[in-house]
Order: C-alpha cells, then structure tokens, then sequence
C-alpha cells in the first residue's frame, strides 16, 4: 500500500548500520554518539528497514534525554515509523510516546515546544492527537511568537483532518480573535493561511474590512492575500472590481516578490487596459532594478506574453524594454531585442533606431568578449527595422557599412546583405552607397562579404565615373600582375613557364591616398618599365584583400570577381563615348582573367583551380572577345530582375505569415449580444466598468471558449485489450510538452467482483513512470477510470506496454491480460518552424547524427511526393515556392522544424524522375540528438509510400 512521506534524506548505502550497534550507542551516555545512532536509525528506516527492537530502547533511553538535537531526531523517528497496525487501530505502545507530547508541549523551553508543535503538523492519527489539544490551544497564548507561529499551524492542520472540525469545533472563531490581536508578521501570515484555506469567508471578511491596511502588511501575508484574490475571482466573477483595486494598492508595496507577483494576478484576471498598464510598467520597473539574469529572463517572457495579448498597450513601453539592453548576458538581450522588434510603430521607430545605433557604437569598444555576437544581433534587428520601415535606411546605412571589414564574419556578411536590399528598396541611397562600398571595399576580409560586395558593384554601378571608380578599385585591390614569378614557384621549375608579362611589368608603390574630399585616389611614386631578374614579382599578401585571398587558393572569389568585371566594361561600354577606353579597359579586365587562370593551373598553390571556377573566368574572357545584344541583356538586366524578384517573393511570405498570425477565433452567429452602454453604471468605478466591457470583447471574439475538440478526441482513443476478454480496457492519450497522461478506461466483464485489480506499466524508450500502480476492487460489470502519468526526456518515439492484474474469489492465482503496445508518436512533439538559410547551413553542418532515407514511393510528381512528405512530418518547407516551380525532373528542398524540448530537426529533400517516370533520390536527415534523426527516418520511412 502507498504512504505518505513527509521526509526525504540522502542514504549512502555504501556503510550499512547495524541495529544492535545502534542499540548499543543509544544506551550509552556519550550524547555526540546517540545523536549519530539516531541518525542512522532514521536513514534505515527511510530505506524501507524495519527496526521493530529499537522502539523501547529509545522510549527508554531517548525520551528523558534533555539535549534539543536529540530531541529533534526523536520527533523525526516518531514521524516516520508506522503507528498503527494492519487494520489501521493505534497501537497500544504510541500511549507513551503521547504523555511525552503532552509535556513537551508545556515544556518550559521554546525550541523544544515549537519543534513539537511543528511535529503535530504531519500527524494523521486522531487518538494520538486528541489528548494533546488543550495543550495546543494553550499555546496560542503564548509570549514567544515561535511558539504561536507553529500553534497556528498545528491548529490549521488538525482542523484539515477528516475529522478535524468535530476535535477543533470553534477553531476559525479563535485564529480569528487571534488573528486580530497578533503583532508578528509570520504569525499574522499563518493565522490568515488557516483561515484562507479551512474558512474562506472569514477570510474575504478580514480582508476587504482590514482593506486600508494592506499595503502595511509584511511581505508573507500580502503574498498569502493575492492568493486568496486569485482564487476567489476565478470562482466569482462579480467580485473582481474591489479585489482588483487591492492588488492595485499592493503595486507599490517594497518587496519585488509581492511586486511580481501583483502583476501576474492582474493579468491573469482583468483585461482592462488601465490594470494591464499598470502589470506591463511594474515588469518593466523589475527588469531594470533586478541584477539577477533569471529573474530578467522571466520577467522578459512575461512582457513576451503580454505583448501577444495586448501588444497596444506594450507599444508605449518600448523604450522601457529597450533599457534591458544594459545587461551584458546575450540571451537577455537576444529576448529583448526579439520584443521590441515586434513592437515598432511609424511613431517609435526613429528613437529604436537611435538607441540600437548607439549600441552598434558602443560594441566597438572591445571589452567584451561576446561583442562581435552581440553587434551581429543588432545589426539584423536594424535590418529588419530598415525593411519595416525604409525611410530610417539612410540614417543607418553608412554607419554599418564602416563594418564591412569586421572581423566577426557572421556580422560582416548580415552588414552586406544588408546594403544589398537597401541599395534595390531605397533608390535614392543608391549613389551614396556605392560611393561609400567603393571607398570602404579595400578594408573587407571575408571572401563571402567580397563576393556580395562585388556583386552589388558590378550591378549598380551606373554613371561613367561609377564604372571607372569600380574598375580602378579592383584593380587596386588584386595589386600588380602578375599574381607570381618563378622564383616563388620553386627551382624544379623552368624559366620558360613563367607568365610572359612577368618579364616586363610597371613597378609603382600603391596605396590609397585619402584626397581632400575624403574620397580615395591611387597614387604612384614611380613607374617605368623594368626588365628585371624573374624573382622580382612577389605575391605580397598586403598588396590588397582580393590579391591574398585569391593567393590561399580561392577561386570562387576568382571567378565573381571576372564576372564583376565583366558587367563593368559592358556597362563601360554603353556610358563611355570614346572606344579606345573601352579597348584599353576592356584587355586590362581580359588580362587579370588569364593571370588567375594561369595562377590557378600553376604548381604555386597547394590546390588547382576547379572547374567550374575555370568555366566562369573562361566564359567571361570569351564573353569579353565577342559581346551579342542578347548575351548583354542577360548580364545586365537579367540578374538584377531575378534579385528583385526574391526580394519581392521574401515580402510576401512574410505578409502571408503575418496575415496568418491576425486570424482569431470569432462568435457564432446565434451568440448573445450584450450592449454594454446600456448597463447599469452606478457605483462602478473606471477599471471596474473597463473590466467588465473587455469581458464583454473577450465573450464576442470567443477567447473565453476553449474548443472542445471532440471528432479529435476519438481519433485518440486506443483499445488495450480485446473485447471478448475478462476485462476491456481502452485508453486516451494526451501529450502535452513534457508529459503524457493515459485515461485509462478499465470494464468488468464478468459477473464476479474483481480484488486488487492493478494496471501494471511498463516503458521503452526516454519515457519514464511518475506514480506506482495502486490496486482497486471492481464490482461486477462496473467501470473505472485510471489515470498514469508519464514523463518524456526527448524527442523519440516510446512505446508504453504493459498488463492488468487481477484476482477473483474462485481463483486462488492472480489472472494477468497482457495490454497493447501503445506508440508515443514523434509527430506530437515537433512542430513547423522557421530559420534562415544561413542558420540551416551552420545547423547542417555542424549536428553530427545523420539519417538517410532511400526514397521508395509510388507516388510519381516530385512536388505532390514533397507536399506528403511535409505532412506527413509535420515539417515546414524553407525552399520557396518559386525554386520549385517548373518541371525540370530533379527536385531539392529544405524542411524545418523544432520539439518542444527546442531540438532542431533538419531534412533534405534530393529527388529525380527516372525514365520510367518513378521517383528516386535520398531524403537525409539531421539533427543534435540521434534519437529524432531515428524517429523521424522510420516516420519517413512508414509514410513515405503515398498513395494509399
């Protein structure tokens, strides 16, 4: 049988004690040792050892001892031993021990009465408890508040009894009048608990009489109060105006606990903005004053939910959140920059924008390690701003671009793609912009910001002296041609290979030379032409940012740099009258492609060029030789065209989501109408009438329905056992996040009554048991529900198996029937989410469990077997619709989605239309923890066949 257990301690099993050396030292008088004996006779008996002999020992040699800690571990030892038989009777021994209450209880030390009284506080026996109660009353008198602390709780506690109101009659009369007379906080605090919790009414009573006071009374109490509010609202609505104006009174209290704790009531029962307002300022007061992070953190996911229910009122506090960016710790700021960006207004905007750029400022100080993490953060939040709102873009843009050459790369590439959008939404920044890339593009050190930055230059550069500034700033940056000689590629090497314009090159020291316009110029010392030995060309790694990343070997680089090129001289050539620039411009750009092609197939690098780098740069000179109308159109308008329409595509997705978002719950048609401007007004104060006209709101848009899913809940409903069996047994299973609840329905089929009927579980799999079985006794062809709650770790798929137990009266052994197997299903865990492509890529390549399905279908269109595959795995596709439009016979898509546990979980999609028109290909999956990578692949797996 099941017992309470009202005392848990920590058992080393390494050292077992012996009893008869525990009996031993309690019958000595070294007092260091009993208290030692007493200690182990105690974890012995919590571990379930039965110590029967030890009982008289202590009673005789323990009781009298004067020492408090004895005495103590004597109250503990009571506690827990057994002290009733088999039928529940007392036991005749426990007479003893309850003379030595009785004169603890008025024993002339405080500690020791107050420890007793404590100890009554978990007794359940009645005849053990019955005699000492004028003692206790007697000690609610007593001058000593530890004392009357504890006599309160006794009280409280026998009261609770299943007999308890015939041994304590009068008991919420005399905490009353105690109540009322009482000076000490704690004690006023468990007066008003005892009446809260045995006397409800006395308790409304004490408070709206005592209403003036409230905000005087100690911290325990007050918290005591919002309690008993929460809870007499929740059950009578009409009461909430007047307890609503105490918590109002309690907003100002000192304690933060009481402060916190106000806000979450008033939310929890009034929708009236003038109450949310009040709940949202006092969060926003605790995010500021706490300097603990988790307590910022709850309060940041408070102000989270308020802002997804009352986002109008949350409006005015923006700049309030704002302020929790002062923390250093990068989730604080993460979440805080999270709400605010889905609180921006046309109207706060402009001072967001400010205060985010002032933190830009600030993150180039270095004193944190986290800076750069942090700077990218802000800057995609000033992204996000620039796109919401495209007039704050020029007030920003410069001042990121000076961090195209950051040396946090994440942050670097947000800042390009960043001026990347901006330069095709906001026209009239596009001349400032390129004139600041160009000035700025010597400073960039990642090849990935490089590539985005030359794209952007080969694309809006427009005017003559646009084209030749970018031509001029990439020269600048590749350095002098050849990119090596031949001493640098070794001796092995013969002279003859060396590149032919290696023997007669332009010597000139240059550097960018800041003009007096701010702009740059290249300036050269010297230039004559020099037939030198062939050691003279060196590949300097300073000579500029495009020459030492094209000299480790990159030649993708390479190749966006010969496409860059290439649009520049065709524009070149529509804004440049005279044909001899052109020529000269044009063979200049034809001879840096042949110098990388020459460097990439050269043994100076470790790696040769690939090639499809190879195809590019080839393309482009052959491009350069012999130009056609529409081979122009292609390079200068097509690509444009084609990141016009991603941007565009990228809007409407996040409208739709948006729209998406907006939709809620509606009445029904029949619903009753209330007309709240024909209410009766008198004695209503302001919040009281903008409660009850929210409620109104809230009963016309259906918020306060909850859908009774019903059609739902039958699908869940699984058989256990088979209907011709003694007992049928079926079961609904809920998931929710981290537990599963099985109601398990159990029938007696047969004519006898069933003894110690018990539901017997088992588990496989991260799931584990919460409760024991407990055994019931089923009348003939009667039913009964069982609840068993479970507990999941992670995202896998369990399975829960197991059997009923029973005995009837004819059989002497006990009938077992073996149950189904029930399937926690992985899809109940994850649901669709959204992340970048950067962010999937990182994820990609960084989780280590990967699972790789063969695809194996009937299904024979590739996008209707990609549309099964997301719903059958409850995933959200990241490819937009626009990458799989067309029918090309090859298909490739990214799925997303995330667990309630915040595991991520990553699919590839990779499929091909054979011949004979089936479907072939790989779906892989990825993920941190292996057992979602498994589940999902068996999931895929089952389901991936379509058709049926």
């Amino acid at each position: 049988m099941e017992k309470s257990c009202t005392l848990l301690v920590h058992f080393d099993k390494g050292t077992p004690a012996i009893a008869n050396e525990i009996k031993e030292a309690l019958e000595g008088n070294d007092v260091p040792a009993k208290v030692d004996a007493m200690k182990k006779a105690i974890s012995l008996l919590l571990n379930g050892e039965t110590l029967p002999q030890l009982f008289i020992t202590i009673v005789r040699y323990v009781l009298p001892s004067e020492d408090h800690t004895i005495q103590k571990l004597l109250l503990l030892y009571l506690e827990i031993i057994d002290k009733t038989d088999a039928k529940g009777r007392v036991l005749p021994e426990m007479i003893l021990i309850c003379q030595n209450l009785r004169n603890n209880l008025q024993h002339p030390n405080e500690y020791i009465r107050g420890v007793t009284l404590r100890f009554l506080c978990r007794l359940n026996e009645t005849e053990i408890i019955e005699p000492l109660i004028p003692s206790v009353l007697q000690n609610l008198e007593h001058r000593h508040t530890f004392i009357r602390r504890n006599a309160i709780l006794a009280v409280m506690s026998i009261y609770k009894l299943p007999q308890g109101e015939q041994l304590l009659v009068d008991a919420p009369e005399m905490i009353e009048k105690v109540l009322s007379t009482e000076q000490d906080q704690s004690a006023k605090r468990n007066a008003f608990l005892m009446l809260f919790t045995c006397a409800q009414d006395r308790a409304i009573n004490y408070l709206l009489t005592h209403v003036d006071r409230v905000s005087e009374w100690g911290e325990s109490l007050q918290m005591v109060v919002l309690e008993l509010i929460r809870k007499v609202c929740r059950t009578n609505r009409g009461e909430k105006g007047k307890h609503i104006k105490i918590i109002i009174s309690l907003l100002n209290a000192p304690s933060t606990a009481v402060i916190y704790e106000c806000a979450g009531t008033l939310v929890s029962l009034s929708s009236a903005p003038t109450a949310i307002r009040s709940a949202a300022g006092t969060y926003c007061q605790l995010l500021l004053s706490q300097s603990d992070n988790n307590v910022k953190l709850i309060v940041l996911d408070q102000l989270n939910e308020l802002k997804s229910s009352h986002r109008d009122i949350m409006v005015d506090l923006i700049m309030d959140v704002l302020r929790a960016l002062s923390s250093p710790n990068l989730d604080i700021r993460r979440k805080t920059l999270d709400i605010v960006l889905e609180l921006i207004t046309p109207r706060n905007i402009n001072e967001v924008v400010v205060t985010l750029k002032k933190e830009v400022i600030k993150t180039q100080s270095g004193e944190l390690e986290k800076n750069g993490e942090y700077r990218q953060m802000l800057i995609q939040a000033i992204h996000s701003c620039a796109i919401k709102f495209p007039e704050v873009a020029s007030t920003v843009v410069h001042l990121l671009m000076d961090f195209l050459g950051d040396s946090n790369v994440a942050s670097a590439i947000d800042v390009v793609v960043f001026v990347r959008e901006i330069i095709e939404t906001n026209p009239k920044l596009r001349v400032s912009i390129i004139t600041r890339l160009l000035d700025t593009f010597y400073q960039i050190r990642a090849a990935r910001v490089c590539s985005c930055a030359l794209w952007i230059i080969g694309e809006y550069c427009l005017s003559l002296s646009e084209v030749e500034s970018g031509i001029a700033t990439i020269k600048q940056c590749l350095g002098e041609l050849p990119f090596y000689s031949v001493s640098e590629e070794g001796e092995a090497h013969d002279a003859s290979k060396k590149p032919p314009q290696a023997n007669s090159i332009t010597v000139s020291s240059r550097r960018p030379a800041v003009l007096a316009d701010g702009t740059y110029a290249t300036q050269s010392a010297a230039s004559e032409t020099a037939f030198s030995p062939p050691t003279i060309v060196q590949g300097t790694l300073a000579s500029g940012n495009l020459r030492s990343l094209l000299l480790t070997g990159d030649f993708f680089l390479g190749a966006v740099v010969a496409c860059t090129l290439t649009k520049l001289v065709l524009r070149l050539e529509e804004v440049q009258p005279s044909k001899i620039e052109v020529n000269k411009t044009s063979s200049q750009a034809l001879l840096i492609m042949v110098s990388m092609l020459q460097l990439g197939q050269s043994s100076v690098l470790p790696h040769p060029i690939d090639n499809d780098s190879y195809d590019r740069i080839l393309l482009c000179i052959r491009l350069l030789c012999d130009t056609g109308d529409d081979i122009r159109k292609i390079w200068l308008q097509s690509c444009r065209q084609s990141f016009v329409k991603m941007l565009s595509e990228k809007q409407l997705r996040e409208t739709e989501e948006l729209k998406a978002k907006a939709q809620v719950s509606h009445a029904q048609p029949d619903d009753l109408i209330d007309f709240y401007h024909l209410k009766s007004r008198k004695g209503m104060s302001q919040l009281e009438l903008e409660d009850e006209v929210q409620d109104d709101l809230k009963r016309a848009t259906g918020e306060f329905i909850k859908d009774g899913d019903d059609a739902n809940k039958l699908n869940r409903i699984l058989q256990l056992t088979g209907f011709s069996d003694p007992v049928y047994a079926e079961a609904y299973v809920t998931v929710h996040h981290y537990d599963i609840v099985l109601d398990v329905t159990v029938i007696n089929r047969t004519k006898e009554t069933l003894q110690n009927l018990c539901l017997e579980l088992a588990t496989m799999g991260d799931l584990k048991l919460v409760e024991r079985p407990q055994n019931y006794t089923l009348a003939p062809e009667s039913s009964k529900q069982i609840k068993a709650n479970i507990k999941v770790s992670s995202t896998e798929t369990g399975v829960i198996f197991g059997n009923i137990v029973y005995e009837t009266s004819n059989v002497l052994e006990r009938t077992v029937v073996v149950l189904n197997d029930i399937h926690i299903d992985i899809m109940d865990y994850i649901s669709p989410a959204v992340c970048t492509d950067a962010a999937f890529r990182t994820m990609w390549a960084e989780f280590e469990w990967e699972n790789k399905v063969a695809v194996n279908t009937s299904i024979q269109n590739e996008k209707e077997f990609l549309d099964h595959i997301i719903k059958s795995t409850n995933m959200r596709c990241l490819t937009a619709l626009s990458a799989l439009d067309g029918e090309c016979g090859f298909l490739a898509a990214n799925l997303y989605a995330k667990s309630v546990f915040g595991e991520d979980a990553l699919v590839n999609v990779s499929i091909e239309k054979q011949a004979d028109g089936k479907l072939s290909g790989y779906i892989r999956i990825r993920s941190k923890t292996q057992g979602i990578a498994l589940s999902l692949g068996d999931k895929i797996t089952l389901k991936q066949k379509g058709g049926s």
